[in-house]
C-alpha cells in the first residue's frame, strides 16, 4: 500500500497545487481561528479548485460543534475531517452519523503508553488515527518530535498518520522504525507558519519516491485497510 504522504497547514492556493504536482497525496487546511495557519472558507474553496480529484482534501478542527464542520465541508469541498481537539468517542458517533461519506481522522497527542491504549475507544466511528506530539499549549504545528520508541510495537486496528517533527532530514529514519500508513508535515517543510518552503517538500517527496521504488511499496499490510477487530491489542507484546 502506497504511503500516504499529507501537508498540513496549506494557505496559498499556488502552492496548494504546486504541492499537489510534487506527489503529495493529501493537503490539510486548518479550521482552527486561533491557529496562525488558519484559513477560511473562501480561502479553501480557491486551494481546492485547481487540485487533482485524487487528492484528498482534509479540513483539520479542534472542538468544534459537529453543524459548523458540516458547514464548512458541505461549502469548501472538503473530502475529509482531523478532529485535533479533545473530541470524546461519541462526539466522532455523531460525527459520522451527521458526515457519512466523508473520511473521519482522529488525532491524538500522545502522552503515554497508557495513552495509547485509549484510542480502542475511537476505532468504531472513525477511519484513521494520526499521532502526534504532545504540547500542553498548542494542538499542532509545534516542530515537536513524537517519542518513535514508544511507537515501536503500536498496532492500531485502523490505518494511522504519523506526524510531530517530521523533516525531509529525520523521515528516513523514522520510517525505518515504524510503519505508518501515513505520513503528515507541516512546520517541517516551511518558511514560516503557513508558509511552505517548496523545496524542502521536494526533498521530501523524491525521498521517499526512492524509498517506494526500494521497497516495491509492500512495506504495510493492505488487509489493515478492509477490516478491523475492536478486540486486536494496539501495541503487540514482546513474544
Amino acid at each position: 500500500m502506497k504511503l500516504r504522504v499529507k501537508i498540513c497547514g496549506i494557505t496559498q492556493p499556488e502552492q496548494a497545487e504546486a504541492i499537489a504536482a510534487l506527489g503529495a497525496t493529501a493537503l490539510g487546511f486548518i479550521c482552527v481561528p486561533s491557529s496562525p495557519r488558519h484559513v477560511t472558507i473562501t480561502q479553501i474553496q480557491s486551494a481546492i479548485a485547481p487540485l487533482p480529484q485524487n487528492i484528498d482534501k482534509i479540513g483539520v478542527f479542534a472542538n468544534s460543534t459537529i453543524n459548523n464542520i458540516r458547514e464548512i465541508v458541505e461549502k469548501s469541498g472538503l473530502t475529509a475531517v482531523q478532529l485535533h481537539g479533545e473530541e470524546t468517542p461519541e462526539y466522532c458517533h455523531q460525527l459520522r452519523l451527521a458526515l457519512s461519506q466523508v473520511e473521519i481522522i482522529k488525532a491524538i497527542r500522545v502522552r503515554s503508553l497508557e495513552h495509547l491504549q485509549t484510542l480502542s475507544n475511537y476505532t468504531d466511528y472513525i477511519d484513521t488515527l494520526l499521532l502526534d506530539a504532545y504540547h500542553p499549549q498548542q494542538l499542532g504545528g509545534t516542530g515537536q518530535i513524537l517519542d518513535w520508541q514508544m511507537l515501536q510495537h503500536f498496532s492500531p486496528p485502523r490505518p494511522w498518520f504519523l506526524a510531530g517533527g517530521l523533516t525531509p532530514d529525520n523521515i528516513l529514519t523514522a520510517l525505518s522504525q515504524l510503519q505508518p500508513h501515513g505520513i503528515d508535515l507541516s512546520s517541517g517543510v516551511e518558511y514560516s507558519p503557513g508558509n511552505k518552503d517548496l523545496n524542502k517538500v521536494k526533498q521530501l517527496l523524491e525521498k521517499i519516491t526512492v524509498r517506494n521504488e526500494g521497497c516495491g511499496e509492500k512495506n504495510f499490510d493492505s488487509d489493515s485497510f478492509s477490516g478491523f477487530s475492536t478486540a486486536k491489542p494496539l501495541l503487540k507484546t514482546e513474544s
